[in-house]
This record gives C-alpha cells, sequence and structure tokens, in this order.
C-alpha cells in the first residue's frame, strides 16, 4: 500500500446502485457502509459516496468538476477501458487521444455514474506532463 492515499467524498442519491454501478462496474472493492454512505476503493485510492437528499443534476460538460484517475501504465488504462466496454457504463467521451504529437499527449476516456458524477481516465504518452511540463499552457480542452 502506498504511504499516501487519495480520498475524495461525492454525492449519491441511492446505496444499492452506488455500489452496483462501482463495484461491479469498475470494479471497487466495497468498504464499510451505511445506509448514507459507503467506502470505494478505487485502485487503492478511497471514494467515499454520500447520500444526498439535494437533486442531482447533469453538468454541461467536463467542466469545472470531474475526478479520476491517471495509469502509469498503459495496458493497465486499456484493461479498465476493456472492462468499462463490457460492462457497458456510460461513455460521457469517448475514448480519444488530446493533444497528438505534444508532451501533454494521453489516452483519455470520460465515464458518468448513475448520479451525474463525471470521472476521467487517462493515460500520458509522456510521464513528465503529469506535474511537469510547465512551458505548455494548454490545460485540458478549451472552455466555451
Amino acid at each position: 500500500m502506498n504511504s499516501v492515499l487519495f480520498h475524495l467524498a461525492f454525492p449519491v442519491s441511492d446505496i444499492e446502485k452506488t455500489k452496483d454501478y462501482y463495484s461491479k462496474g469498475l470494479g471497487c472493492e466495497v468498504g464499510r457502509q451505511t445506509h448514507h454512505a459507503v467506502i470505494l476503493n478505487l485502485y487503492d485510492n478511497q471514494l467515499v459516496a454520500h447520500v444526498t437528499n439535494e437533486p442531482l443534476k447533469p453538468q454541461k460538460g467536463i467542466y469545472p468538476r470531474h475526478f479520476g484517475l491517471i495509469f502509469t501504465i498503459e495496458s493497465d488504462w486499456e484493461n479498465l477501458l476493456e472492462r468499462v466496454r463490457q460492462k457497458q457504463l456510460n461513455f460521457y467521451q469517448s475514448p480519444k487521444v488530446r493533444f497528438p504529437g505534444q508532451i501533454t499527449e494521453h489516452r483519455t476516456f470520460f465515464l458518468q455514474d448513475p448520479f451525474y458524477n463525471l470521472m476521467e481516465f487517462k493515460f500520458y504518452r509522456h510521464l513528465e506532463a503529469i506535474f511537469g511540463s510547465c512551458d505548455v499552457k494548454a490545460i485540458g480542452d478549451a472552455v466555451e
């Protein structure tokens, strides 16, 4: 286990539907749970889904809010993509290559869970682009 883990809490409206999507769909291990929250292990990172009574609405695009993973091994990214296709999860954006030929080139796809939470899964061709390449000013797609 890593010495530091990432933790993210996000809203849902149904614990059983959450467990179904994240465990059966994405392959997360289900941890502690109550009627209002469930802990999920996503590639050794802690997700906590909390039930909200607030209406959950779809976003109008991937910005400003989404979360996800960056794979450092391309075959791991491809394996998740294959699982997503087999489980017929809902793509928000289909797999594609962003910024081809640039230092920030990466393969990516976005999913939308049943509660409109958006997740991005990507693999950078050049690992230094994950945190470095500060001379490149583009971050994400152009926002209209």
